[in-house]
C-alpha cells in the first residue's frame, strides 16, 4: 500500500507481492525466489495469498485521479512515529485521498491524525465521511484532530477517500 499510494510511477507486481515472498539471498537486497533468472510456478491460491487487498489498491488508484499524480503528496501529522499519514488531492480538490499505514508488522497501533482542513477546504464546524477504500468501512470524522487505530493482523492500511459534504436526512425533499 505504501508503495503503491506514494508514488504514481509505481505499481504493485504479481505472485512474489501476492504470497509475500520475502526471503532474500544471502548478503544481498535481492530475493532468494526471483523471477529475474527463471520462470516460476507459483501456487497463487496458497495461504497467505493478499491477492484480494492487491486488487483493491489497485482498483483505488485506477478510480482516484489524486493516486495519478505524484508531485500532489502532503505528510500530515501523527502522534505516533509508528503511523505514517499523508494526502494525495487533485488541483480542483475534487478528488483527495488520504492514506493511513503502520509501519509495526506485530503491534496494533493507535493515534491522534491532525489533518490541514483549510487546505482541504473542510468547513471545521462540520462533520465529514472518510471512505475506506481497503474494507469499504466508513467513518464521519468533525475538526482537526481524529482518532485512529490500525491492527496488522486485520489491515495494516486505510486508504481513505475524502467527501467533505455529509448527506443528511434533511437535504432530501419529501413528495407525497
Amino acid at each position: 500500500v505504501l508503495a503503491a499510494t506514494l508514488s504514481s510511477n509505481y505499481g504493485i507486481y504479481g505472485p512474489a507481492f501476492e504470497l509475500c515472498a520475502a526471503d532474500a539471498i544471502e548478503g544481498k537486497e535481492e530475493y532468494l525466489n526471483s523471477e529475474k533468472y527463471e520462470i516460476k510456478k507459483w501456487n497463487r491460491t496458497g495461504p497467505g495469498n493478499i491477492r484480494a487487498v492487491i486488487e483493491h489498491v489497485n482498483r483505488t488508484r485506477r478510480e482516484n485521479p489524486s493516486l495519478q499524480q505524484t508531485r500532489n503528496l502532503r505528510f500530515f501529522a501523527v502522534d505516533n512515529d509508528m503511523i505514517l499519514c499523508y494526502g494525495k488531492m487533485t488541483d480542483d480538490m475534487s478528488n483527495v485521498t488520504i492514506t493511513l499505514i503502520n509501519l509495526d508488522p506485530y503491534h496494533t497501533q493507535s493515534g491522534w491524525v491532525e489533518l490541514p482542513l483549510e487546505a482541504l477546504q473542510i468547513d471545521p464546524n462540520q462533520p465529514y465521511l472518510l471512505h475506506d477504500q481497503l474494507s469499504h468501512d466508513k467513518y464521519i470524522w468533525q475538526g482537526r484532530r481524529n482518532y485512529i487505530e490500525l491492527d496488522p493482523r486485520v489491515m495494516s492500511a486505510h486508504i481513505l477517500c475524502l467527501h467533505k459534504r455529509l448527506r443528511r436526512e434533511t437535504d432530501f425533499d419529501y413528495f407525497m
